[in-house]
C-alpha cells in the first residue's frame, strides 16, 4: 500500500489510501475481539465456580484484553466515521491538522500532539485540557 505525499492530511487526496488502511485495521481488531469472546466463553465455561461471584485471575485478564481490544475496534470505527464525515486528520479538540506521520504511526489519533499532550482524555474519548 503506498504511503500518502501529504505532511498533513487536510482534504487528503489519498483519502481512499487512509479509507483501506482503516478498513483494515478494523477487520483485524474484530478478528480479536471475536477471538478474544469465544475463548472467554470458552474459558468460563470450563472454569471451576469459586463461590465469590468474581471471575478468577485468568478469566480477569481475558476480560482485560477483550475490553482493550473492544476499544480498539470503537477507535476504528470513530476514525471510519471522522473520514467519512470530512473531519479525519485534524484535532478535535482545535481542528489543527494532524500531521501524516503521526496518522502513519496511529491512525486512529484524534488529538494533535500539542492537545493529547496538554489535557486529560476520559476512557470514554472525551478530552478535557488541563
Amino acid at each position: 500500500m503506498r504511503k500518502p505525499e501529504s505532511t498533513t492530511t487536510g482534504l487528503l487526496p489519498g483519502g481512499s489510501w487512509w479509507r483501506a488502511l482503516l478498513e483494515s485495521r478494523w477487520r483485524d481488531r474484530l478478528q480479536l475481539v471475536t477471538e478474544l469472546s469465544v475463548e472467554f466463553h470458552d474459558a468460563a465455561a470450563a472454569a471451576p465456580a469459586q463461590g465469590t461471584g468474581r471471575p478468577g485471575p485468568a478469566l480477569q485478564r481475558l476480560i482485560g484484553r477483550a475490553t482493550s481490544a473492544r476499544r480498539a475496534l470503537a477507535d476504528t470505527d470513530d476514525a471510519l466515521a471522522r473520514l467519512a464525515a470530512g473531519r479525519f486528520g485534524r484535532c478535535e479538540n482545535c481542528a489543527v491538522p494532524i500531521p501524516a506521520r503521526t496518522l502513519r504511526a496511529e491512525p486512529e489519533a484524534r488529538y494533535c500532539a500539542r492537545c493529547a499532550g496538554s489535557a486529560v482524555v476520559h476512557p470514554e474519548g472525551s478530552l478535557v485540557t488541563a
